[in-house]
């Protein structure tokens, strides 16, 4: 090669090296934590993660081309959370995802800086994760589970399926602010409808059933169950829940669809597919310089009535044609 050539050569190589650096930038490896506080058997979670590696995918986020995800399952066990906090913290991610706010807690203790987006959190206000919700102040934000109100809706429904219905059982967790302010707000409802509410405790599967069946035994046929929820320690139990509601045919409503669709009663709740799906859309904004400090945390925009028609005719009850016509979705 002569010395014009090897010149031009150079010359077409350097120009070509910004452009390369840039495309080198732009495709660079990001990573994502992800803290799932379920199993990873439950499919309810799986159908969770796939509407947000979709809504990720579709703003440009390919997984092993600019984009590595580390999932960690917490299987309600707020030591596993503590445990896999540290873990992810140290892989040093540009941005975490927590799905409970007991996980979002153990996070800020590892770091104050590196960015969370929550789902299915109830009150981060008060639980301290945040400032407020339109300007969040730390290094956390996202997307809020529901209002206590709701809870005044979910009696609603009972009285709505059941009319003699005199009775409830609330099963919560009394050390979270869902559980407290979840039965402060169905207590509210529960005066002015002449109810009388049952606080049933979820620190383990023999508190539940001991619980339920002491009600059930005492109320007899004027009895019913409302799960305050979408609680990492009473996600685990779902299956029992629905059980002992079933045995002692106690109409029930639930704070997520998975729990009709495994054959409870009624769910309503917010849809948390689309909450994932604008997780990832949080996600991407982050990825792209956004901090969370400065991004609102967004209440629900869209909830969900399911309800099983096969258990309701099992439980002997007529659900009301108008409340059938509103439904999201009928189990036959």
């Amino acid at each position: 090669m002569n010395r014009r050539a090897f010149i031009t050569l150079l010359g077409g190589a350097a120009a070509a090296w910004p452009l390369a650096a840039r495309a080198q930038q732009r495709e660079r490896m990001r990573r994502i934590g992800v803290l799932m506080s379920a199993m990873p058997d439950d499919p309810s979670q799986m159908t969770y993660l796939s509407a947000l590696m979709q809504g990720l995918q579709e703003l440009g986020w390919t997984i092993g081309r600019n984009v590595r995800v580390d999932y960690r399952w917490g299987a309600g066990n707020t030591d596993l959370f503590r445990k896999y906090a540290t873990e992810l913290v140290a892989l040093a991610p540009d941005v975490i995802l927590a799905t409970a706010g007991s996980i979002v807690g153990a996070l800020q203790k590892e770091s104050g800086t590196v960015p969370i987006v929550f789902v299915t959190t109830i009150d981060p206000v008060g639980g301290g994760w945040v400032e407020s919700l339109s300007r969040p102040g730390t290094n956390a934000t996202g997307f809020a589970a529901y209002e206590f109100s709701i809870g005044g809706k979910w009696l609603g429904l009972l009285k709505e399926v059941a009319p003699g219905v005199k009775r409830v059982a609330v099963i919560r967790d009394s050390s979270v602010p869902a559980g407290s302010g979840g039965f402060a707000a169905i207590q509210t409802a529960a005066t002015s409808s002449g109810v009388e509410l049952t606080p049933i405790g979820v620190r383990d599967a023999t508190e539940i059933e001991r619980g339920i069946t002491g009600f059930a035994t005492r109320t007899g046929p004027d009895g019913a169950l409302i799960m305050v929820g979408p609680g990492s320690s009473v996600r685990p139990h779902r299956d029992l829940i629905i059980a002992l509601a079933a045995r002692h045919r106690l109409p029930a409503v639930y704070p997520t669809r998975h729990f009709a669709a495994a054959g409870g009663l009624i769910s309503y709740g917010t849809d948390f597919i689309a909450q994932y799906r604008q997780a990832a859309g949080y996600v991407d904004r982050i990825l792209k310089g956004e901090k969370p400090a400065d991004l609102p945390v967004q209440a629900p925009t869209k909830y969900e009535l399911i309800i099983n028609l096969k258990t309701a005719r099992g439980l002997g009850l007529d659900v009301p044609p108008t409340l059938l016509a509103i439904a999201d979705e009928v189990i036959e």
